[in-house]
């Protein structure tokens, strides 16, 4: 072999090499490790009763702020005054919440046992109020697994506020370029500001038949390769 023959090769081992090691998974957890179906708590309603509900009192946008530290309480306080009619559909949200877990997303807790046993650290950033959050482990077990999480609804900020990022970085003291984010299908603002922190990120497909299928390519083999088969590339370094 003549020395420009092996050039490529080594050029090659060079590139791979140069991909930082991958040895941590900070999770989402709505659609990714547990199923989120808001209509759940509503059984008994049609979808365009639900709809209309949703519609008029701005649930979904509103319940970001619950999800950034609002009381319950308060929402309610502000449907009532607004929309009276609709109050005792906060309640029951509320108190039906469990209802809205579907259950682990198929794939996802077999893939959680694999990284563990590979010795990857696992950890969670989720939008979640901080008073429904004891509903998310009973409903996906693997949850508790997870070496810590920062729920958004306990610290006051939700993603994709960039604080969010930063305070879980520090927290774990996570190094950016060696961890992946994991998020939703629908989640290109949160995965832009995970990359602006540093941080790789991949998004799953949580609405297939097979929502673990790109994640689960490598860690069965090379658990600590995942970063580079599945995600971006890491975003500055801090």
């Amino acid at each position: 072999m003549t020395i420009d023959e092996s050039a490529p090769e080594i050029e090659a081992v060079r590139v791979v090499e140069a991909v930082p090691v991958v040895d941590t998974v900070l999770y989402d957890l709505g659609n990714v490790l547990v199923g989120w179906d808001p209509y759940g708590p509503f059984e008994g309603l049609s979808h365009d009763e639900v709809d209309a509900f949703f519609a008029e009192t701005d649930f979904l946008a509103r319940n970001h702020e619950q999800d950034a530290g609002r009381p319950w309480a308060d929402l309610r306080a502000l449907v009532e005054e607004s929309w009276p009619q609709h109050a005792h559909l906060v309640d029951r949200y509320v108190d039906g919440f469990a209802a809205s877990l579907t259950g682990p997303v198929p794939g996802s807790a077999e893939i959680v046992d694999e990284l563990l046993a590979a010795g990857t650290r696992l950890y969670g950033l989720t939008n979640w109020s901080a008073e429904l959050f004891h509903h998310a482990v009973p409903a996906a077990p693997s949850i508790g697994l997870l070496e810590g999480i920062v729920v958004s609804g306990e610290v006051g900020l939700a993603k994709p506020d960039p604080e969010i990022f930063r305070l879980t970085i520090d927290r774990f003291a996570l190094v950016p370029a060696r961890t992946v984010f994991v998020d939703g299908r629908d989640a290109a603002p949160r995965a832009r500001q995970a990359e602006a922190a540093g941080l790789r990120s991949c998004r799953t497909q949580a609405r297939t038949p097979a929502p673990w299928q790109t994640v689960r390519q490598a860690p069965a083999v090379a658990p600590r390769r995942l970063g580079a088969c599945v995600c971006s590339s890491p975003g500055p370094r801090p």
